[in-house]
């Protein structure tokens, strides 16, 4: 079994598992049992942080196979585990957080998260569900729905809180008001999109990095240039010289940068395989050939852009970091 190097995270003293096993299997909520077999197979090789979300309809199988789990005694302690969930846009308003938390740790059968996170820096209309009209986007209040975070954090439903996809200008923002800083910024970031500005300011404020999507996603502009960090002809190149994955060497690069990581794969060979990254590193020849690939961020969130909402462009949702 692996053993996944730890960080402590600022504002808790908490310890983070550096490679994470994501669960977003798309279309969301359609396969409940193979994500239950497949953390279940996750925690057999060594896999000890799990991130899930409300939007990804994962956190039951989650539950389900955190309890088989425990059972079969493949792990003794709930403990042992380090859970992240997130709450869904149409939840992030002040009076809606706890009972959101609540309605997560009662489907994954846990009394507590051990983060617990803003989804995106975008309000619904309460009850609104994807697909969604132009109408139902929101501004959110951020001193309030933080405070309810921090709640949640102070009753002891959630070890820590965090936000993800927030930029510079939203984590300024929300530490304007904020009594308890975020643990956590989980955003993309890979090879094609390395977060210097963000990775800087969060390193400034305490603020730990998790990142998503370190080997590209179907379903962004990557495709439409026939280019995901997998399938990166600089990176098969590196990966062919050190005998490695392609996949290895786009996780052991954001390892490398000083950051946790989660990454999603059923595939039970590449699940092992992902968690071979911590006993070789990248050269500082292959970091500079890696600084030089062209930058563009793959998920844009562009569902959130409309012109009658609060967002009118993508420079506006992503405060011009594209």
């Amino acid at each position: 079994m692996a053993s996944i190097p730890l960080a402590s995270l600022a504002s808790t003293g908490q310890k983070i598992p550096l490679l994470g096993f994501g669960t977003a299997d798309f279309p969301f909520g359609e396969d409940e049992e193979t994500v239950k077999q497949s953390v279940l197979h996750a925690i057999e090789v060594g896999y000890r942080h799990f991130d899930t979300a409300a939007a990804y309809q994962s956190e039951k199988p989650l539950g389900d196979a955190i309890a088989e789990a425990l059972q079969r005694g493949l792990i003794k302690s709930r403990d042992e585990l380090f859970v992240t969930s997130k709450i869904f846009c149409s939840n992030c308003h002040s009076h809606l957080v706890l009972p959101a938390l609540q309605e997560t740790l009662k489907n994954l059968g846990l009394a507590y998260l051990d983060l617990y996170l803003i989804h995106f820096p975008v309000s619904l209309k309460p009850g609104t569900q994807f697909p969604f009209t132009p109408g139902d986007i929101l501004v959110m209040d951020f001193e309030g729905v933080w405070k309810a975070m921090e709640e949640c954090q102070s009753l002891g439903l959630t070890k820590s809180i965090g936000v993800s996809n927030f930029t510079c200008k939203k984590i300024e923002k929300l530490l304007a008001t904020a009594s308890i800083p975020p643990a956590v910024n989980q955003v993309e970031m890979n090879v094609f999109w390395p977060q210097k500005q963000l990775r800087k300011l969060c390193e400034e404020k305490g603020i730990h990095i998790t990142a998503y999507s370190a080997l590209g996603t179907k379903g962004t502009p990557w495709e439409l240039i026939n280019c995901r960090p997998i399938d990166c002809d600089a990176l098969k190149e590196i990966a062919s010289a050190r005998g490695k994955t392609v996949a290895q060497v786009c996780l052991r690069w954001v390892y490398q940068q000083g950051v946790s990581v989660v990454v999603k794969s059923f595939n039970k060979e590449r699940m092992k395989e992902n968690l071979q990254i911590f006993d070789w590193e990248l050269s500082e020849e292959d970091l500079q050939k890696i600084d030089q690939l062209p930058q563009r961020r793959g998920h844009l969130a562009d569902f959130f852009v409309r012109e009658e909402g609060p967002y009118k462009s993508l420079s506006e949702l992503w405060d011009g970091e594209l």
